[in-house]
């Protein structure tokens, strides 16, 4: 193949095959990967500013049954360590992130046997009578996936009964790869590829936003990646016309201390800084139909983040206010409001605060600063 050509049809949005985008992979210069991504991320993204948001990871549970390969946060029910998070601890996280200038919680937990769907719509619906203001970033496909099967309904039901009782989005939890072959190594015990996108695309027919996501760097061959790039991309092209669909992708790396891929099967991650940056490149190029790409510095960084925001990515994600999943397996990044914008304009950009929406948000007058425990 001639890399021009590809270089061509992507710069004029036009879809990639797998073939093509493993091409790309294997044989073109990084320089030129970015240069083509960087270009699309004008055409994008065209204000050229570089978002970042405020908030909150809290786990509704630890307690699971889908026994993923590559996770330490889960129990087992009835581990003297399992909990399922009581509303006095939601009440003061929330006053806490509200605080520390956050406007979101990010709510997800396990796959837990016994915690249908009036659990979480009586959750939701308590947090937004008490704490309107808060955005419900709740759940992902799996848990959706799950909660369908202890009710014995449909994901259709389920979505609208939780965006009935505050979920505001629905983020992109549980992709790791979509194709099953990987899924029964790593997850065996989550919802296949094809019921993940059918919930995406359920949640997109009723103008629910959703992100997107991939963890690689495990089992997964690259033609597997460029597979799961590929069954994001159409199911972002048989959304609605007035949904936003799948408005960010973030691509991050398997993090491997101390999980069972690393101390059964042996499996590392062994992404190097350019792979990441080639594939958040390759991000860009692959998903002309998805508006905004995330660089993942919790699991790559700070400064392989700020160059990927010269390779495709517009996006740094969040400061994360709490943080316990990716953390679990070795993630050691951590910033605050003031160093991710340190961040930001130490590789050339003009940070912008937003929220889920990607609407922009003016930084809060009384922010405090949070003190990190490191």
């Amino acid at each position: 193949m001639e890399l021009n050509n590809l270089f061509d049809k992507a710069l004029g949005l036009g879809f990639l095959t797998l073939e093509e985008g493993v091409e790309l992979y294997h044989h073109a210069p990084l320089a030129d990967l970015m240069f083509v991504a960087d270009e699309l991320r004008k055409k994008q993204v065209p204000h050229g500013k570089v978002t970042w948001q405020i908030d909150r990871n809290v786990n509704t549970t630890n307690v699971c049954i889908a026994n993923c390969k590559f996770c330490n946060f889960y129990r087992i029910p009835g581990h003297a360590e399992a909990y399922i998070t009581d509303m006095p601890t939601y009440r003061k996280k929330i006053e806490e992130t509200l605080k520390w200038g956050g406007d979101q919680l990010l709510l997800q937990g396990g796959h837990h046997p016994d915690l249908g769907l009036q659990y979480y719509v009586d959750t939701f619906s308590q947090i937004k009578a008490e704490f309107p203001q808060i955005k419900l970033h709740t759940l992902g496909p799996p848990e959706i996936a799950h909660i369908t099967k202890l009710e014995k309904s449909t994901h259709r039901e389920v979505l609208m009964a939780l965006k009935e009782a505050g979920m505001d989005s629905l983020p992109g939890a549980g992709a790791e790869i979509l194709t099953d072959r990987v899924r029964r190594l790593i997850s065996k015990g989550k919802c296949g590829a094809q019921e993940w996108l059918d919930i995406m695309h359920e949640a997109h027919k009723l103008n629910i936003t959703t992100s997107a996501t991939m963890m690689f760097g495990h089992v997964e061959t690259i033609e597997e990646r460029f597979d799961h790039l590929i069954k994001i991309r159409e199911v972002q092209s048989r959304k609605p016309e007035e949904a936003n669909g799948f408005l960010a992708f973030i691509p991050w790396t398997f993090q491997d201390v101390d999980t069972l891929l690393a101390k059964i099967r042996g499996v590392h991650n062994l992404t190097t800084p350019e792979e990441y940056i080639r594939m958040i490149a390759l991000s860009r190029i692959m998903l002309p139909n998805v508006k905004n790409i995330q660089a993942s510095w919790l699991t790559v960084g700070k400064q392989t983040a700020e160059i990927c925001l010269h390779a495709g990515a517009n996006d740094f994600g969040s400061i994360m206010l709490e943080e316990n999943v990716v953390s679990a397996a070795g993630a050691p990044h951590r910033f605050t409001y003031k160093s991710i914008q340190d961040a930001i304009r130490e590789a050339g950009f003009e940070p912008q605060l937003r929220n889920q929406q990607y609407e922009w948000r003016e930084i809060p007058a009384t922010i405090e600063e949070q003190v990190i425990d490191y």
